[in-house]
């Protein structure tokens, strides 16, 4: 477990490097409620969760008022859990997903913001549409009831050269605002999750005003 102390430098520091638009969003996968707590503390009002056990197991003993998103991959049969516990779904992969999300949120009657997960390297190991399917996808939630499209995340290579995961950064850019200029109905293009600990600076460069940080806020995960 990190020192509150250091979370909340690490914290500060990045503030600086990136503008006053973009949000941080707390990558809270394996680590502690006391590190999120302390985060929390220090002024972040976003954090994800990878899977929805692990997010069961925190969320409602945290008792704060942040705004949690899933930002790993949904399976189908654990969508009622999602709507329950998030306020947001940036992985939202496909068509079938959506579909029972829209579902689970009509049963709730809960209306959800979701962000089009994006696979701009077009890797085979890796959940997201191809950006070729993007448009189709925003066109139908445009329609829906409870499903909100608010914008478009995407993972992006992992690598430890952050330049190498320009190219799919712009992609994914280029695609959000062919979806904006489609001014679908039910459809507020405003968040544009790309960048994580090794390559935030780039996405921002390209676009990015929200970014998912783990390591770089929380140290490196315990093995």
């Amino acid at each position: 477990m990190e020192t509150a102390f250091n979370i909340r430098r690490r914290i500060e520091q990045v503030r600086k490097e990136i503008p006053e638009h973009v949000e941080i969003l707390g990558a809270a996968k394996t680590r502690s409620m006391e590190d999120v707590r302390a985060a929390y503390e220090a002024g972040l009002k976003y954090f994800g969760h990878n899977y929805v056990q692990e997010a069961q197991a925190m969320i409602p003993g945290l008792e704060i008022d942040a705004k949690w998103h899933l930002i790993g991959h949904l399976q189908r049969n654990k969508a009622r859990f999602a709507v329950e516990l998030f306020d947001m779904v940036e992985s939202l992969d496909s068509m079938r997903l959506a579909r029972e999300l829209e579902k689970r949120c009509s049963e709730l009657e809960k209306k959800m913001p979701v962000l089009i997960e994006v696979n701009s390297g077009r890797e085979e190991n890796k959940t997201g549409i191809m950006p070729e399917e993007g448009v189709l996808l925003a066109e139908w939630l445009s329609g829906q009831k409870y499903l909100h499209l608010a914008g478009l995340m995407t993972m992006g290579p992992l690598t430890g050269d952050p330049e190498f995961a320009r190219p799919f950064y712009k992609e994914t850019r280029r695609l959000f605002e062919e979806i904006e200029r489609q001014k679908f109905p039910n459809t507020d293009m405003k968040v544009l999750s790309m960048g994580m600990s090794n390559s935030y600076k780039v996405a921002v460069e390209e676009g990015a005003n929200l970014v998912r940080l783990g390591t770089l806020i929380f140290g490196p995960r315990e093995t």
